[in-house]
């Protein structure tokens, strides 16, 4: 059966799947199969040393990642696939199969079977991201605090900030620093007399009340520290301190803990995430094996090969190299741009020559990454005035957001005051801000804008209808918008006069896409001959 199972890994896949006693610490790369080494580290503990299914327990972040690792145990098992009106393993505390899922959903099920030693009603409500805003909302009138001034979304941060390292309201108090940090406080205290007021709980709640839960009642700690022997955890380097703390408390009696994590790919911190959990996992089992999967089955050595010589200047963690059989690979290109028009157009003369030297070319087969949103502005300018097809993945055309449209309605209203849709959407941003504004367009008069730029009106603007108050820098999705408002500002520098402005950002907006693969322009052809030229 050995040889069955395991002839399908390589030979250090093979060795961390058949470790499996005590503290074990998998450092796997990008493309390793990690997901592999786990799901058949599971099937080889039920199948060759023979652990109960009940006694193991996986977690990970995603309900995505823990369908698939069901699917793939359960077919490694020969069983049949998962069935939700099986799952009735915490009506008793032994289980029929191994428990997979994400941290919330198992600490769901703790709470509702064993939360009541705390005060937690089994039926109690699970508030998601707008609901805790709402709730926050709430607190804010009870104190009766500015909405604008204390940003729902930013508190909200603050208080997830807080409860991911585990620090309870009461607690908060003591070490609130500062203004918005002491009012937070406040706040902080009123949220959780609303949540206990309409018994619920919000998702950084199911991790911290958990803790509470062992760590008050020790039977019942004990009682899943017997059941699961086995505790596996995936992208270990995603965790933050809550989660790291309940698996240390979950692996507690039998030590049997094994993790999966790459420092090099934690891209979480702006959400409490610590790859430094990594590092500490050493020093909390000085005991632990360590094993490194650095066989890549998804990339090019040369892919492998520059990532490498970017990530082993790091030295807070350790670093992988991973190697490939896949020898060679395209070169790869760094184009330094001088600006971000000088970007767009390279980036369009590399997909136009690929349009015209490839026959089955798609468009679709071109992908652009960029940092920020607000770097998409120029380069869906160029597309859209090329009549290139394009979608914007996970994202809202820039001319489409809330933030840019709110101060474009400003500058068409002071542009042409008989504008009443403009005025319309400027009303509902708020009934001060609109008085502010108008008492600032009152004075503002067509030699004004002659002699200003752009530029100077949109300042101007934003300064009398304090518009940039409404968003928090600290905030993760405020400063998006801010810094998509920075780059309104490169396009008002572009067009000084606020007519040509406003035209250019009106025919941006109705430009239309036309279907299927349209011609590429003369110009761009010629731009490419000319990049190709220049590299013979």
């Amino acid at each position: 059966m050995e040889n069955a199972l395991l002839k399908h890994l390589n030979p250090a896949q093979k060795e961390a799947v058949m470790a499996t006693e005590g503290p074990i610490l998998i450092l796997a790369g990008a493309g390793s199969g990690k997901t592999r080494v786990l799901t058949y580290k599971v099937a080889y503990l039920v199948l060759e040393k023979s652990i109960h299914p009940s006694d193991i327990l996986m977690v990970t972040f995603t309900n995505k990642a823990a369908k698939e690792m069901k699917e793939r145990i359960f077919k490694l098992l020969t069983i049949q696939p998962f069935d939700k009106t099986q799952d009735k393993q915490f009506k008793n505390v032994t289980i029929n199969f191994p428990y997979a899922g994400t941290f919330h959903s198992l600490c769901a099920k703790i709470l509702r079977r064993e939360g009541k030693a705390i005060g937690i009603d089994p039926n109690y409500l699970i508030y998601d991201a707008q609901d805790s805003k709402d709730a926050i909302k709430e607190a804010l009138d009870k104190l009766d605090l500015d909405k604008k001034r204390f940003n729902p979304g930013a508190v909200a941060a603050t208080i997830s900030g807080a409860k991911n390292e585990l620090i309870s309201e009461v607690e908060y108090l003591n070490i609130a620093r500062g203004f918005f940090q002491e009012h937070v406080a406040r706040i902080y205290l009123e949220y959780q007399k609303i949540l206990r007021k309409n018994n619920a709980l919000d998702f950084d709640d199911l991790i911290g009340k958990t803790i509470q839960l062992f760590k008050t009642d020790k039977s019942i700690a004990s009682k899943f520290q017997n059941q699961f022997q086995y505790v596996l955890v995936d992208e270990y380097q995603d965790t933050n301190h809550a989660q790291y703390e309940l698996t240390r408390i979950l692996s507690q009696i039998h030590r049997n803990i094994c993790v999966v994590g790459d420092a090099s790919q934690s891209i979480y911190a702006w959400r409490g995430a610590d790859f430094r959990n990594i590092l500490n996992f050493k020093k909390d089992y000085p005991e632990a094996k360590v094993f490194n999967l650095e066989q890549n089955y998804r990339s090019t050595q040369n892919i492998l090969d520059a990532a490498f010589s970017v990530i082993s200047k790091n030295y807070s963690h350790p670093i992988l190299k991973l190697w490939t059989q896949k020898a060679g690979g395209a070169p790869i290109t760094i184009y330094r741009s001088t600006n971000e028009h000088d970007e767009a157009d390279f980036i369009i003369s590399q997909t136009a020559a690929l349009a015209n030297e490839i026959a089955d070319f798609k468009y679709s087969d071109v992908a652009v990454l960029y940092r920020t949103n607000a770097q998409s502005r120029v380069i869906e300018e160029v597309l859209l005035h090329i009549g290139i097809p394009y979608v914007l993945v996970g994202g809202v055309r820039f001319y489409d957001r809330k933030e840019i449209k709110d101060v474009l309605s400003y500058l068409r209203y002071l542009y042409n005051p008989a504008d009443r849709i403009s005025y319309k959407r400027i009303e509902k941003i708020g009934k001060k801000r609109l008085d502010k504004f108008l008492e600032f367009a009152q004075k503002f008069n067509k030699d004004s804008k002659k002699n200003l730029t752009t530029q100077e009106i949109l300042t101007s603007v934003l300064k009398a209808s304090t518009y940039l108050e409404l968003y928090v820098a600290e905030n993760e999705e405020d400063m998006v918008r801010l810094e998509n408002i920075k780059e309104l500002r490169s396009v008002a520098e572009e067009f000084p006069d606020l007519g040509q402005f406003l035209e250019n950002v009106a025919l941006v907006e109705q430009e239309y896409l036309p279907a299927g693969r349209p011609g590429v322009p003369t110009y761009l052809l010629n731009l490419v001959k000319k990049i190709m030229l220049s590299r013979l």
